[in-house]
Formats: structure tokens, sequence, C-alpha cells
């Protein structure tokens, strides 16, 4: 590892947000923001999002229903939920401060492994390896580590890295800017399906290139055979004046939390699923829809605008639900607010 990698990634990446106004706090709303999602779609949400709550404080007094609504367009809302446990920690133990010891970081709930040394490394600059996926594959190939990616491999990596054995240039280069440029060149250049290696900073020392096939290391695991499923939702639409029908999505269910309009499984190939419940209606083929993806699904939604008494007929009773604002400001779920939009 080298300066000239330091100094592309900066060139490159310096005016992210969470980089150019640094705060512990600021470090941790990004990382959580930024798994399994992308830089570009956090770009859109980061800055409001800390405007809103600018610190550990405003996050844990805040709701959850609050929190879901202004989690919204980043998807995967357990983070949010994540994201308040661990400031109500930080609050209750370190009076709304986060701690700069891992071992405090990793007892707050929320906080894994990897976003602890993120902390360390990242917002706080102290010699720590945030191992993320983009991490994991760049150091196996620059050091031609050829494991199966996974937890072994991890390990692997994180027990070199305390012995002195990888990484060694941390001191040198600096925490931050290390695990930094080492994520940028992961996420960019030195990706899973594609390694650009004329033009990586880091291809003369590079194991992995030398082989010829980068793409063969990390080993990938073999494939599951996880099956996706065909499901087709019914999703009824029933205003009341200005309000409409709603219900909030109990813990163990998809989006939970959020509130959606009445949902109905029409048909489904995964005969075990309980998300939903099922409902006998025919003539279901001219109703507009609307695709959705969730887990291992892909979802055919169709729509249907109903009045109370169309509701009774379906055998569907209305006192089980509650009646809300059509609007985003109501914690609707990102399906229901496209089911409404179809109608709007």
């Amino acid at each position: 590892m080298n300066k000239s990698l330091i100094q592309w990634s900066s060139e490159e990446f310096s005016d992210l947000p969470w980089r150019s106004n640094r705060t512990l706090y600021r470090t941790l709303v990004s990382e959580i923001m930024l798994q399994q999602t992308t830089v570009s779609t956090v770009l859109n949400h980061f800055e409001r999002f800390v405007s809103e709550y600018p610190s550990p404080k405003h996050v844990a007094l805040a709701s959850e229903e609050q929190l879901t609504i202004s989690w919204k367009g980043l998807g995967y809302y357990r983070r949010a939920r994540n994201l308040k446990k661990a400031c109500e920690y930080f609050c209750k133990n370190f009076n709304g401060e986060i701690p700069l010891d891992y071992n405090l970081l990793i007892d707050a709930p929320g906080i894994g492994e990897y976003t602890a040394n993120a902390l360390l490394a990242i917002g706080a600059d102290k010699k720590a390896l945030a191992l993320d996926a983009n991490l994991e594959r760049v150091l196996s190939r620059l050091y031609g580590f050829k494991m199966q990616k996974g937890p072994k491999l991890l390990k692997h990596l994180k027990s070199k890295f305390e012995k002195g054995e990888i990484a060694k240039e941390i001191d040198e280069l600096g925490a931050r800017k290390l695990n930094e440029s080492l994520m940028d060149l992961g996420r960019n250049w030195c990706k899973a399906n594609k390694a650009a290696c004329d033009i990586c900073p880091l291809f003369s020392g590079c194991m992995a290139a030398k082989s010829g096939s980068p793409l063969e290391i990390p080993q990938r695991p073999p494939k599951s055979g996880a099956k996706s499923f065909n499901l087709t939702l019914l999703r009824l639409i029933c205003f009341k004046d200005d309000l409409v029908y709603v219900y909030k999505k109990r813990e163990n269910e998809w989006l939970s939390g959020q509130y959606e309009i009445p949902t109905f499984v029409l048909s489904s190939e995964d005969q075990t699923l309980t998300q939903y419940p099922s409902i006998k209606f025919f003539e279901h083929d001219l109703l507009p829809e609307y695709k959705t993806l969730i887990t291992k699904y892909k979802i055919t939604n169709k729509v249907m605008i109903v009045n109370e008494v169309e509701m009774r007929q379906l055998n569907i009773d209305v006192s089980q639900f509650e009646l809300r604002r059509p609007d985003s400001k109501s914690n609707l779920s990102t399906a229901t607010l496209k089911a409404l939009k179809i109608f709007t």
C-alpha cells in the first residue's frame, strides 16, 4: 500500500459529506446507512437526516415511528431501529457521547464488530481495521489469501492484522486514510466481478493480479440453491373522507412498525408464507399492478380502490384497521405509497 492510493482516494472522495465534516456521530450514521446501500442513495438522505437528528440524544428521544419516516428511501429499516438502540445506550451510559473503546462499543445494542472498528478507525483515526466486504476482497487479493469469502476469512484477516503481518502501513499512512482508501478501491476498481488491475495503484504488489486470475480471490461460497418465489398480492385502498384505512406491521413481519393498506395473498408459490392472509378474489387480471422485490419473493401487487361496503362484501372487518393521512408523513410503507400513487 502506498501514498498514491491515499492521494487518489482523497482527490476523488474527500467531498463526501460524512468525510468533509467529520464527527463520531456522523461517522456512526453514515456507516449504518451505508450497510447494504449504495453511496449514491445515502448521499440523497444523509445531510437531511443529520440535520433533523444532529446528535445521539436527538435519535434516542425520537419515537421509532418518527425515525422510520425519516429513514424512508434508505430501506432495511431494522438499521434505523439499531441506530436508535445504540444512541439510547450511549445516552444512558455515556451522557450521549460515543466511547472510543472497542469493548464498550461492541456492548452497545445495534453495534457489531465492523461498526465498532469503523468508529475507531474512520471516526477517530485509531489503529483498527474495519473489515467490510470491500476490505475483505481487496486485502485477500493483495496478499493472495485463497480462502472462501466469509467468517473464516474475516477471522484470518483480523489475526494477520493483529500480528502486524498485513496492512503494516497503517501507522505511516493513518488508520482513517488507509481504511477509507481501501474501501474506495474495493467499491470502484477492485470489484467482486470486475478488477481494473491496469489502473490500480496497488497493482505492482498485488498477488492476485500477478496470478492473472484476480476474480478467483477470494473464493466464492457455493451457491445455496435458494429458490425465489412468485407472489401476487391484492392491495385494497379504502378512503374515509381524506383518510385511508391502514394497519401497523408487527415486529415479526416485513417492514415492521410501518403502516400498510389492507393486503392479501392472491397466489403464492411459497405455501409456507404467513406474512399476509389469503383472499379469494377471482377478477383481478385487469387490475392495475406494480412489481416489487423483498427477500426471496418477486411480488406482483394488484391494486383496487374500494369503499367500506365493498370491504364488508369481501368479508373484511374495517374495524381492525385505523385511519391515516395518505402521505409519507404517516409512516406508510413504500409499497403502500406506490399503490396510492396509482390512483392519485
